[in-house]
């Protein structure tokens, strides 16, 4: 075959540093533009990005050009500096270390950008811990508890 087509629909996950509250109401929309921006600046185009105070969900199509590990890293990275310049309250601003990505069928691609609309009302009464254990036994993923949190 003479092209590579791909198509690989991808829900990252990542929180704050200590799941600290510092994705603030009144920054939130432009905080999460600028994450779907750098999605869309290394090729892999967003489709929803959302999340509530201490964590972020977002859900794009992985380039065939860049591995998972550089995207997680490169939006992390850039959007943590550019995170602190939006003035004091955000001076030590950091990501945790790690991140989760899941595959999603281009079938449920649809439930995720809802699920991901709906954080607000979804963690009304479910923590970020809780809601990223129960991704990890939905998809299956073996972890320890004591190094998936920092």
């Amino acid at each position: 075959m003479p092209q590579s087509l791909v198509k690989n629909y991808i829900h990252l996950v990542f929180s704050t540093k200590h799941r600290e509250a510092l994705i603030l109401p009144e920054f939130e929309v432009e905080i999460y533009d600028y994450l779907g921006g750098l999605c869309n600046q290394f090729d892999s185009p967003v489709l929803k990005v959302g999340g509530y105070v201490d964590h972020i969900h977002i859900l794009c199509n992985l380039s065939k050009n860049i591995k998972m590990a550089d995207l997680a890293r490169l939006v992390k990275g850039n959007s943590s500096k550019w995170i602190k310049s939006l003035g004091p309250k955000f001076e030590y601003f950091y990501w945790q270390e790690g991140y989760g990505a899941f595959s999603v069928t281009p079938y449920d691609a649809d439930k995720v950008v809802r699920y991901i609309e709906n954080q607000k009302s979804h963690h009304e009464g479910v923590t970020f811990q809780d809601e990223f254990r129960r991704i990890l036994r939905k998809y299956e993923v073996k972890y320890d508890e004591r190094y998936i949190w920092d």
